[in-house]
């Protein structure tokens, strides 16, 4: 058996492979990837090398880690890893319990961190309604990379630890601090802290292109619906309404949130780091 507290590795001692697919442990890896868990606490499963190395590294642990009978030596690479208990699967059981068409031999169920809000203001995103977990893991994603302080997301979006969107994430969302409310409480707490809120749109004639329009902190992205776009209420609450001017009516609504993420970036590291002001030709 498994030394309880020891690092796991190829001098480590692994118990038989799990045969049975009605095993407990089985049904419970298979549930984590149900995408029903969303508070903290709750377990959620997490697949592949790349994806146990991000929670790693984000101080994250495991009480039990699943690899399929032939995948040990993937218990090799990744340093630091420990858990109370290894598990065994053979491969057809591994296949069905985890959420990936193509398995890469390792799970394991992490408990959803409770990340605190951010104290600053910043440059925010507020997502309303989204509902494809790929475009919602790929926002979280770019928001880390270009230093979004937290995520606001509204009581319909999509459940931001859905595997899919955990995955398209890449780690992320392990270390985004993300609020759901509805959008008056996002009002609220922007009028609070002097947050102007940036809608985007598609082409329309009260819209500012985005490469003019000040994206200065602090400011809150407003990314809409993938089909309907952001709602008139959500509208009627915008300081502003920017679009990306492109060769096609709109843009997929990762792209579009990304590429303001990266413009509201690029101004601020202009402004912050280089000590260039980059007020001239924005309004």
């Amino acid at each position: 058996m498994l030394e309880r507290a020891g690092t796991l590795g190829v001098a480590m001692r692994l118990p038989p492979a799990i045969t049975s697919r009605t095993n407990a442990r089985v049904k419970t890896l298979r549930a984590s990837f149900s995408g029903k868990a969303s508070r903290p606490g709750e377990l959620v499963g997490i697949e592949g090398e790349n994806l146990i190395g991000e929670a790693l590294r984000s101080g994250l642990g495991f009480e039990t880690v699943f690899v399929r009978e032939g995948s040990e030596a993937v218990l090799q690479r990744l340093a630091g890893l420990a858990a109370e208990e290894c598990v065994v699967l053979s491969r057809d059981v591994f296949e069905s319990a985890v959420d990936t068409a193509s398995p890469q031999g390792i799970a394991a169920m992490v408990a959803i961190p409770e990340i605190a809000p951010s104290d600053a203001a910043g440059v925010v995103l507020v997502l309303e309604d989204l509902q494809d977990p790929g475009n919602m893991g790929t926002l979280i994603r770019s928001a880390e990379a270009f230093a979004v302080k937290q995520i606001f997301v509204t009581p319909m979006t999509v459940n931001p630890w859905n595997p899919k969107a955990v995955r398209a994430s890449a780690g992320s969302v392990f270390r985004m601090p993300m609020v759901r409310c509805p959008l008056s409480e996002v009002k609220a707490w922007a009028e609070e802290f002097d947050v102007k809120l940036v809608a985007a749109v598609a082409r329309s004639r009260d819209a500012i292109p985005v490469m003019q329009a000040r994206l200065l902190a602090p400011c809150g992205l407003m990314i809409g619906n993938e089909g309907a776009g952001l709602s008139a209420s959500a509208l009627a609450l915008a300081d502003m309404r920017v679009n990306i001017p492109c060769a096609v009516e709109s843009l997929n609504a990762a792209t579009a949130g990304t590429t303001l993420m990266y413009e509201a970036f690029r101004q601020n590291l202009l402004q912050e780091f280089l000590d260039m002001p980059v007020t001239r030709g924005l309004r």
